[in-house]
């Protein structure tokens, strides 16, 4: 029996019909090489092309069909959810990660006894303007979030299933996946992967999404930071602004009762009752997140820590160690998976 891991490839698409077969040819080629039990999703992302009715006659393969599109981040979370091996390997599907550094992810992931690698596109072959604004996202994320690579944008990575037991991913999240992970404790590497330049399709890369992915690098800040006590910034910010407004009202009663001035020829009065105002304002709101988040960790499935392994001795026995990735248990898994070289195809509407 193989006693290698087996690997579920996760791929996106949206109106990638010119690509999809050719990707999914490479795809199986790597794999073959492997000698691993495998799997391969297809996520469409509610094309409006002939992605679909390329994708149902390609073998082997499972194609999860969304109505309309979701975007990217919903389309790999439905990926996630569907997948039924130990090793997760996401890709883009325009062609431009290849497929041949697959087995790459593999070897370094499992060398260096990490929970993810993610590509680094050293070399991108993308457009000038496209570049630009990838470097400005990638320095404001490495400010803030400072995960450890230089990638966040490339699809091309590698994870072990339990990095997901406890992950949901929403908005435009897909990038900063190693960014969460490391906040709970996952070992994250990196390594340079090739990129290719895009021959056919269109990108679907333009402003909004950029703008997007900033928004969401200040929700994973928050969430590194203030997630379990967000009481602390923002009971903070309000004590710091009622130590304000308590200096400006004693600055001015002062003025008044030993100077003379009158009340309404300075700006302090209203800044101390402003201050005073939203100080506690702020500080109320501490208290009203604090409690939501205390809530959400009590109701959800999503915990502030990660237990990798539980470690048991007992005087009769001996030591023994248990292994549990996710001691709380986890969903039964479906065998869907083929040996690459075997056929298995699958009846898709």
């Amino acid at each position: 029996m193989n006693q290698s891991k087996n690997l579920s490839i996760i791929v996106p698409v949206y109106n990638e019909a010119e690509s999809v077969e050719g990707l999914h040819r490479e795809i199986a080629e790597v794999l073959k090489t492997l000698n691993r039990d495998c799997e391969i999703i297809f996520i469409d992302d509610g094309s409006i092309d002939d992605t679909f009715s390329k994708l149902k006659n390609l073998s082997p393969i499972k194609v999860i069909r969304f109505r309309k599109n979701f975007g990217q981040t919903a389309a790999l979370d439905a990926g996630i959810k569907h997948a039924n091996m130990d090793y997760l390997i996401m890709l883009d599907g325009d062609g431009q990660n290849d497929p041949r550094d697959i087995p790459r992810l593999i070897d370094y992931l499992e060398k260096n006894n990490l929970d993810i690698v993610s590509g680094w596109r050293r070399t991108r072959r993308d457009r000038l303007m496209k570049k630009l604004s990838s470097r400005a996202a990638n320095l404001v994320r490495k400010i803030l979030l400072d995960d450890g690579i230089h990638d966040s944008g490339c699809t091309l990575k590698i994870y072990r299933r339990e990095c997901f037991d406890h992950v949901d991913l929403v908005g435009e999240m897909h990038r900063f996946i190693p960014a969460l992970l490391k906040i709970k404790g996952f070992k994250v590497g990196e390594i340079v992967v090739n990129h290719r330049p895009r021959l056919k399709g269109k990108t679907k890369y333009n402003w909004t999404r950029g703008i997007r992915g900033i928004l969401d690098i200040f929700s994973v800040w928050f969430w590194k930071k203030f997630a379990a006590r967000p009481l602390h910034l923002f009971g903070s910010i309000g004590i710091f602004l009622l130590l304000i407004s308590t200096v400006a009202g004693l600055i001015a009663v002062y003025q008044r009762i030993f100077m003379g001035l009158d009340l309404s020829d300075t700006a302090l009065t209203d800044l101390s009752l402003f201050g005073f105002l939203t100080g506690i304002q702020f500080f109320v709101f501490g208290l009203l997140a604090d409690i939501m988040s205390k809530s959400y960790f009590s109701v959800t499935r999503d915990k502030i820590y990660d237990i990798k392994e539980i470690k048991e001795s007992t005087p009769q026995d001996g030591p023994n160690l248990i292994t549990e990735k996710n001691p709380t248990g986890s969903r039964p898994r479906q065998s869907s998976s083929y040996h690459p070289g075997q056929e298995n195809r699958p009846e898709l509407d």
